[in-house]
């Protein structure tokens, strides 16, 4: 028999009915909030463990189009590969979720989240999270631990909290928390600018759960008040879900530990050459030290007569080094590398080293390297983007692609598809420097980064990379964009807050917090907490502190900006603005007229028929400049609507009969022809291939405006009239 949970949350009625579909699943629900009705399951496979020291866990967001009333896109009508925004779903709930499941827990699990019921301004992003967590709680997996997401939006000055989705096109903040009842779990944000960095976050924290705004010294009361909501949210769901859970597995968790004494000995004999190998700044030269070591370990007298194997001496290694990394960052303050907490890593900057690209940046900080390039494009070409709640599809002309290959960290692998991480970052950079771009601009951009070394943080080389890009290719932004992984090992009651982490330290350390921004604040942030939880006077703390060490690249990309010289391959661009009612004087009779122009000077022409505005682009300079001459001049003298001057009410068959001649006068020239004025009123057209019995390859070679000519009738309608000459 089903069971129905409902409640009201931030003003909004959820339901969870939970025992009446996909019961063979460990668990499974169906959340509804407003139209919108999420399917999610959990499975895991309790006979079948891993021989490993993870948590093989799956996610799948999945939205099927009969949701909203829609058939899949393109030509096979089933829905197939996973939308950049499933795979991104996918990664806000497993990055949710992961942190629950206890060590040891080596069983592969697959969470499920279907959409079968779409509404526009519903949060499936959270719905699908709040229901993939109502299905853990209530499964025969031993967790009892919820977890809730909730969006944040500033809309007219006033934040408001999990926002219609409708309204979040007049949001300046776009914020995600995800998070349990004691611990702030993942946190995403976007689209922060020219406002205090602390104080505005911390506002938009405590605003989450109703409190009042607060100032930067009222910042640990403040985020105190957030986590006491969530964890007041989250003890809603858990009374709720209670009586309809399931009896827990009882299962025996793995435990990996390697033998305390094999440690010691480890730790008492071999730290210095331990030591020396963490120096190794490239991961696989690190990695092939640590192996060397455990190599002459296993054949020393003690592993001999202990029989050690070799996989668990360096597991041993591995404790040992960890041990190492994180007493010299919170007892020494020292890193492996040398550099002091704060210490960002050298930076070298190099635009525009690709002679046939619109624009490039080689980003290099440290061992981290980034080639960005740029690729300008009309706005037509743009990405075709499907909403499920969207009766047709968007075009998004902003592009950033990520590429990870394993060359970039030493790995000996090829090249495959575009992976979760791929998109995750990608789309990380992209929310960065979006915010950035001049609205107005309406061209096309791609940026593509290439990561050809990695050791921390590629995602804001990216970010720093990408936005020198976009300057080097001359697309309007209000200030450059830099990024900085920020980082923490907590030991006790200490702890190190490390700017612009290595791969050593994301690996080993308890938190990557990712912030990317303008000097005038913060445009995206992405925080993981390994810890289970942060205090508040820390969050506080690595904020300052990336601030400064974005202030610090900033600086430096600023520098770099200033000796930019403008890629040769840049398309040559003209924009000008003409009479709105004239558009169809440069279109012409079925295109003829821009065909023309476009095939004579070799541009691109792109038209808005709403502004009135023209955008003309091509390789030749001259050949730009000579095509805008020559619309101005077939516009400037053309009349207002479409074309054809008013003809006053004139009836042409009452006025004029076919076979008529009569003598006009040359209004004006177009490349199709040539408008006369009429001497019994009205305007008619004398069309190029009536103006002689020879071939006329361009007007003005025969006529000139103001020129009389005698002509005939040769076609007319009530309202239009054709002409050709006399002699025809």
């Amino acid at each position: 028999m089903s069971t129905v949970c409902e409640f009201e949350l931030n003003g909004q009625e959820e339901i969870y009915e939970f025992n009446k579909v996909a019961k063979q699943a460990n668990g499974s629900v169906l959340a509804k909030k407003g139209k919108a009705v999420v399917l999610a399951t959990i499975v895991s496979e309790f006979d079948n463990p891993v021989d490993a020291d993870f948590t093989p866990l799956t996610v799948q967001y999945i939205e099927k189009t009969y949701a909203a009333a829609k058939l899949p896109g393109g030509f096979f009508k089933r829905e197939a590969k996973p939308s950049e925004f499933e795979t991104l779903t996918s990664r806000v709930i497993d990055r949710s979720l992961r942190p629950l499941f206890p060590k040891g827990y080596v069983f592969p699990t697959t969470i499920t989240v279907m959409v079968l019921s779409a509404d526009k301004d519903v949060d499936i992003q959270a719905l699908a999270l709040n229901a993939a967590s109502a299905a853990m709680y209530t499964s025969d997996i031993p967790i009892k631990k919820s977890v809730a997401g909730i969006r944040v939006a500033k809309i007219d000055g006033e934040y408001v909290v999990n926002p219609k989705m409708s309204m979040m096109n007049e949001s300046t903040l776009d914020l995600y928390v995800a998070g349990s009842k004691a611990e702030l779990l993942m946190i995403e944000m976007k689209s922060i600018s020219s406002e205090d960095m602390v104080e505005v976050d911390i506002e938009a924290f405590s605003k989450i759960h109703n409190a009042n705004e607060v100032t930067t010294q009222e910042l640990v009361e403040a985020i105190g008040i957030a986590q006491a909501a969530l964890k007041e949210a989250n003890e809603a769901y858990e009374a709720s879900f209670e009586n309809v859970s399931k009896e827990e597995k009882v299962l025996e968790l793995v435990s990996f530990s390697v033998n305390e004494s094999v440690i010691s000995y480890v730790r008492d004999n071999y730290t210095p050459q331990i030591s020396e190998a963490i120096k190794k700044l490239a991961k696989s030269e690190r990695a092939t030290e640590l192996k060397d070591i455990s190599k002459v370990i296993q054949l020393d007298a003690y592993s001999v007569e202990n029989e050690l194997e070799l996989t668990t001496v360096y597991e041993a290694v591995s404790v040992v080094k960890r041990e190492l990394v994180r007493s010299m960052i919170v007892k020494d303050k020292v890193r492996a590398d040398g550099r002091g907490l704060k210490t960002v890593r050298p930076i070298t900057i190099d635009t525009n080293i690709l002679p046939s690209a619109h624009s490039s940046c080689l980003f290099t900080r440290g061992e981290t390297q980034a080639l960005v390039v740029g690729t300008l494009t009309d706005a037509k070409n743009g990405q075709m983007v499907e909403i499920l709640t969207e009766r047709s599809a968007s075009t998004e002309n902003f592009i950033v692609h990520y590429n990870f290959p394993g060359f970039s960290v030493g790995e000996a692998k090829p090249m495959f598809g575009v992976g979760r991480r791929e998109l995750g970052h990608g789309n990380l950079a992209k929310k960065a420097l979006e915010s950035s771009i001049d609205k107005d601009f309406s061209d096309t951009i791609r940026l593509v980064s290439e990561i050809l070394e990695s050791n921390g943080s590629s995602s804001m080389a990216t970010v720093c990379g990408g936005s020198l890009a976009l300057k080097a290719a001359g697309v309007p932004i209000s200030n450059l964009v830099a990024g900085v992984a920020m980082g923490m090992v907590v030991e006790g009651d200490e702890y190190s807050i490390l700017t612009d982490i290595m791969g050593l330290e994301d690996h080993d350390g308890d938190m990557d917090f990712k912030v990317a921004g303008t000097k005038d604040g913060i445009t995206a942030l992405q925080m993981d907490i390994k810890l289970g939880g942060i205090e508040l006077k820390v969050l506080e703390e690595a904020l300052t502190q990336a601030n400064e060490g974005k202030n610090h690249i900033l600086g430096l990309m600023e520098e770099a900006a200033e000796n930019i010289v403008p890629s040769e391959a840049l398309p040559l661009i003209e924009q000008f603005a003409i009479d709105a009612s004239k558009i169809m004087v440069v279109i012409g009779r079925a295109g003829a007229t821009i065909k023309g122009i476009i095939e004579k000077f070799d541009v691109g022409i792109d038209l808005d028929r709403d502004s009135g505005t023209v955008k003309v682009s091509g390789d030749n300079k001259q050949n730009v400049l000579d095509a805008c001459a020559h619309i101005k001049s077939i516009t400037d003298n053309a009349p207002a609507g479409g074309g054809r001057r008013p003809s006053k009410n004139i009836d042409f068959e009452k006025t004029y009969e076919v076979d008529e001649v009569l003598t006009g006068k040359v209004e004006r020239i177009v490349d199709f022809g040539a408008f006369v004025v009429l001497p019994k009123g009205g305007e008619g057209l004398l069309h190029i291939s009536k103006i002689s019995k020879q071939r006329v390859n361009k007007v003005a070679d025969v006529l000139t405006v103001g020129q009389e000519v005698e002509l005939k009738v040769l076609k007319v309608s009530k309202d239009r009239i054709e002409l050709a000459s006399s002699s025809l």
